[in-house]
């Protein structure tokens, strides 16, 4: 995996970056950790320039999460009721929290856009949600946007500021992105085995 992300980048440039966030987007094996860093290595042995990496990244992180925002949107808060009064335990949900979160999501959505857009583990996840609630697109786009690129710039700068050592840019974000993936795994079991309806 690594290897291609080199060779795409490498290859690529600018569109490379593009596709690759597209694509950590889409399919979160390939991470963000990897190919952002290593981008900005490029930038400093002189192979890219800074503003259009970040610029590249950012815009192919926004266009992969918008398609988890249009899927939420296309679950909707009504389907999500009804499938919540059907199989509440395994969705740990019942309708009347879906209109709870809606509500919350009204009120404070963009910031959990905006802060879940960098949280390893978390970036993806946090688009459909967003849809379910019908969270204004332009709003939507605006917190993505905003989100992905303080993100990827943060990334990128790591890289180029530990130029040959970008990997450790991943060795050290790669553990945060487990411990996240497990805190929401073991939420989720508790949820089930403690859910009652109401």
């Amino acid at each position: 995996m690594f290897d291609w992300v080199v060779s795409v980048i490498s290859g690529w440039g600018y569109p490379g970056v593009f596709v690759l966030m597209l694509l950590e987007n889409l399919f979160p094996p390939i991470p963000s950790e990897v190919i952002m860093p290593l981008a900005g290595y490029l930038v400093g042995e002189g192979g890219l320039a800074l503003a259009p990496t970040i610029l590249a990244g950012t815009l192919g992180s926004a266009l992969g999460t918008s398609l988890w925002y249009v899927i939420g949107a296309w679950i909707g808060p009504e389907r999500l009721k009804r499938w919540a009064a059907r199989r509440g335990r395994l969705l740990t949900l019942s309708p009347s929290d879906v209109d709870t979160a809606q509500a919350w999501f009204d009120r404070r959505g963009g910031m959990a856009v905006l802060i879940g857009r960098m949280i390893p583990a978390v970036r993806t996840l946090i688009s459909v949600p967003a849809g379910i609630a019908r969270m204004p697109l332009p709003r939507f786009l605006a917190f993505t946007l905003l989100g992905s690129a303080l993100w990827t710039g943060v990334l990128t700068g790591a890289g180029l500021l530990l130029s040959a050592n970008y990997a450790r840019v991943a060795d050290v974000i790669d553990p945060l992105s487990k411990l996240v993936v497990a805190a929401v795994v073991l939420v989720y079991l508790w949820r089930v085995v403690t859910w009652r309806p109401h």
